[in-house]
């Protein structure tokens, strides 16, 4: 094998590594920091809830905001409708963060932690 090609497959290794290990491999996966602000207001950090619950917040849009994305867990809630259902006992977090239309994320997010019962 030549010296290029060594190298060529050196890069590749270096970019796959970047990639499994979860850092970021391009600037635009940054958070965008446009102005906009996200404030759960109900249930509140630390609340004890049912199995089923709705979840509300405010999102205050900057410059890019076209809406937020919910988080259980840290998974993403694809098409989230307001209430959470059927969610285990024990201690959750929840995260709203908001996004572009392209589903871009924001620096804009919250975080709280709930406990089913």
């Amino acid at each position: 094998m030549h010296m290029l090609e060594r190298i060529g497959f050196m890069g590749l290794g270096i970019v796959l590594v970047s990639a499994l290990s979860g850092a970021p491999v391009f600037a635009a996966d940054k958070p965008i920091e446009d102005g906009s602000k996200i404030v759960i207001t109900s249930p509140k950090d630390g609340n004890e809830v049912s199995d089923s619950f709705e979840l509300k917040y405010d999102l205050t849009k900057g410059s890019q905001a076209a809406h937020a994305h919910v988080y259980l867990d840290d998974q993403y809630q694809k098409g989230f409708g307001g209430t959470f259902k059927g969610v285990p006992k024990g201690k959750h977090k929840i995260t709203v963060t908001g996004a572009t239309k392209d589903h871009a994320l924001l620096t804009a997010t919250q975080s709280i932690n709930i406990e089913v019962q």
